[in-house]
């Protein structure tokens, strides 16, 4: 979709990406580390400085006593960790539970470890699921379930009686739980993100991944992490040094800089964020989609059908070449393409001048 807003001089609000400046004093932390030499290989899993910061964040966050000896391994963004924990913990034939829509790497990812993939249904507007089914895809055969939470493509958080719901399952099927919690900081009306590693019973079967992309606006500097027990760990490890040996070095050292900010920075993160969301959802609305309001993370999902007859592919394509407006067709995130053929995905983290770009734009649609 990128390609193609470029292609066309669209407005790019397709892939999930800021247009505006990464924090200065990340940049300058990172051209103070080139400058100081550290150029060269960090520890495969993670230069010390960084995994003691990551540590600590966990533990002023939300109470976690994770390890950085053993239980911390930084690797080239949660995209890295996230197919380095699976390939680390799964066998062919292994079932994986994936909630849908999901995001577009899940399903990949589970076929690059040969897994069977078991889909349970995030329902709208609430993006919510049924317990129900939920347990039918749960088997003796299940290694893990995949939690993102916040959520891409939907905005949905999982509350504690949710991730309830899952922690108990995880422990009565002897499953994982292997979190993408990326978007942790990005949250709207007084929505609280618990990572399901700190509820009971589940600190040592989960597999936690997080990255710098998003909170710090950095999503090219591949700098992620994953934290679980250490005898999971030390699979991760195995698996991501023969992937990426290791993450860049002095990024590594501008991290120590991002997770030691202040809290007002995810304060007023937060607070541009519902800006720009309330924003996204009255400039779509206004021309006639129905959306489904996120509670996390920077995507809208949008039904068009009172728009166009075009399924989702047609739709995106008008989008691009005639509006010029980039989305992502909402065939990307499901099994079955047809589930998604009446939905696309706008993204929001953009500068206020490229929202209204855009909103000019598609009132074409009108």
């Amino acid at each position: 979709m990128t390609r193609l807003a470029l292609k066309h001089k669209a407005v790019n609000l397709a892939q999930g990406f800021p247009d505006f400046p990464a924090p200065q004093i990340l940049k300058d932390a990172a051209r103070q580390a080139i400058a100081d030499d550290i150029n060269q290989y960090a520890i495969t899993w993670g230069s010390k400085r960084f995994r003691d910061q990551i540590a600590a964040k966990y533990r002023r966050n939300y109470g976690l006593e994770i390890d950085p000896e053993r239980e911390i391994t930084v690797c080239c963004g949660s995209t890295e960790g996230m197919i380095a924990s699976l390939l680390a913990v799964s066998n062919p034939g292994d079932e994986v539970v994936i909630f849908e829509p999901f995001y577009e790497n899940f399903g990949p990812d589970t076929l690059l470890c040969s897994a069977n993939r078991k889909f349970v249904k995030l329902h709208p507007p609430d993006w919510t699921f049924d317990p129900d089914e939920l347990r039918r895809a749960f088997s003796a055969r299940t290694k893990a379930i995949i939690i993102n939470s916040p959520g891409n493509p939907t905005g949905q958080v999982f509350d504690r009686a949710q991730l309830q719901i899952i922690a108990d399952l995880c422990q009565e099927f002897d499953a994982l739980a292997i979190t993408d919690e990326i978007y942790e900081h990005i949250i709207y009306d007084g929505t609280r993100h618990i990572p399901i590693m700190t509820l009971p019973g589940m600190r040592e079967r989960t597999i936690l991944i997080n990255s710098m992309s998003k909170t710090y606006s950095v999503t090219g500097w591949r700098v992620g992490w994953v934290l679980a027990n250490p005898e999971i760990t030390e699979s991760v490890r195995k698996v991501h040094d023969f992937l990426t040996v290791g993450a860049a070095a002095p990024l590594q050292e501008a991290g120590v800089v991002a997770l030691g900010l202040p809290e007002s920075y995810y304060t007023d993160l937060a607070r541009d964020y519902t800006a720009r969301r309330d924003l996204m959802l009255q400039m779509l609305e206004r021309v006639g989609f129905r959306c489904t309001c996120p509670r996390g993370a920077y995507y809208v999902m949008a039904d068009f059908s009172k728009l166009s007859k075009d399924d989702d592919i047609q739709f995106t394509k008008h989008l691009i070449e005639t509006v010029g407006v980039a989305a992502v067709p909402g065939s990307s995130f499901f099994e079955k393409p047809e589930d998604g053929a009446r939905w696309i995905r706008f993204c929001f983290p953009k500068k206020y001048e490229t929202l209204r770009e855009a909103e000019a734009r598609l009132t074409k649609l009108g």
